[in-house]
């Protein structure tokens, strides 16, 4: 399997190996239904990145919605009054139940924030309610009463390649885990609770089009959700919902070309130090 040589503050195609200008990409990714930016929850730098693409975007397209993995459905009330400036960022944030249900620094989201209030950009929340995880992957969705599901309808089942790479990135065969393979039945209870959270977004997602449609909507969801297409990407799929593309930040001075390619492009971030990408919660 070959590599390419990724240059910092540059946009590269996995799939082909392929740069692309800034200018470029934004206006192809202006045209999908949906584009799906990726993060890291602590880094500073990549929620800065997510910022500019998100304003790259909306300088090709103005009908845009912005969809946040942190909220559940219940304060989406909050969102609508802080984009309609009726909030402070004090009580936006106690409305929105910040700390109860995201926890990570505020203000490593709130430029992201205050982009959709000064813009005018509608807010979505694409989580459901955490219970509702736990419930899932631990009954299964059969035993979910419907008005229990919070807009969630049942996942689509993963595929055996998901199921490989949510091993993977849990520790492989670690010898203190109980499931020995991606096929072993121990492991359905952690690929159902993931894939509630894939449906989550993809359900708000579609509901987003549908409200301010046809609009794009820019998913900002960990990338554990997004990567090879698996994850929300292909519970989009299932609901109807093709024309969507993941970007990436990147760290890495090398891609490698695959088949299946990790996302539609990656930028490479700025080697900077820890301290800066990592930054400390405010006061």
């Amino acid at each position: 399997m070959s590599t390419v040589a990724h240059s910092p503050a540059t946009w590269l195609v996995p799939g082909t190996g392929e740069t692309v200008p800034h200018n470029r990409l934004m206006a192809q990714m202006a045209g999908k239904s949906a584009v799906l930016l990726g993060e890291s929850h602590d880094r500073y730098d990549i929620h800065r990145w997510q910022l500019h693409v998100l304003a790259g975007l909306y300088a090709h397209r103005t009908d845009v919605v912005v969809g946040f993995e942190m909220f559940p459905r219940r304060v989406q009330p909050a969102l609508d009054k802080w984009v309609a400036g009726a909030l402070s960022d004090v009580a936006f944030l106690e409305e929105a139940e910040w700390r109860t249900v995201w926890g990570f620094p505020a203000d490593l989201y709130m430029p992201i924030f205050h982009f959709c209030r000064q813009y005018g950009v509608a807010m979505k929340a694409l989580n459901c309610r955490r219970a509702l995880v736990t419930e899932v992957g631990k009954l299964g969705w059969d035993e979910i009463p419907v008005g229990d599901r919070d807009g969630v309808t049942p996942a689509k089942p993963a595929t055996a390649a998901y199921r490989q790479y949510l091993f993977d990135i849990t520790g492989g065969s670690r010898p203190d885990r109980q499931a020995t393979s991606p096929d072993d039945p121990a492991f359905d209870r952690f690929v159902r609770a993931q894939q509630t959270w894939d449906r989550a977004f993809a359900c708000n997602i579609a509901e987003a089009i549908g409200e301010h449609g046809p609009a794009l909507v820019v998913g900002i969801i960990g990338r554990g959700h997004l990567e090879y297409g698996h994850g929300t990407p292909y519970q989009l799929a299932d609901l109807g919902i093709q024309d969507v593309a993941v970007l990436l930040p990147n760290d890495m001075e090398t891609v490698r070309l695959e088949p299946e390619a990790v996302a539609d492009g990656l930028f490479r971030l700025p080697p900077i130090g820890r301290s800066v990408a990592e930054r400390a919660p405010s006061p």
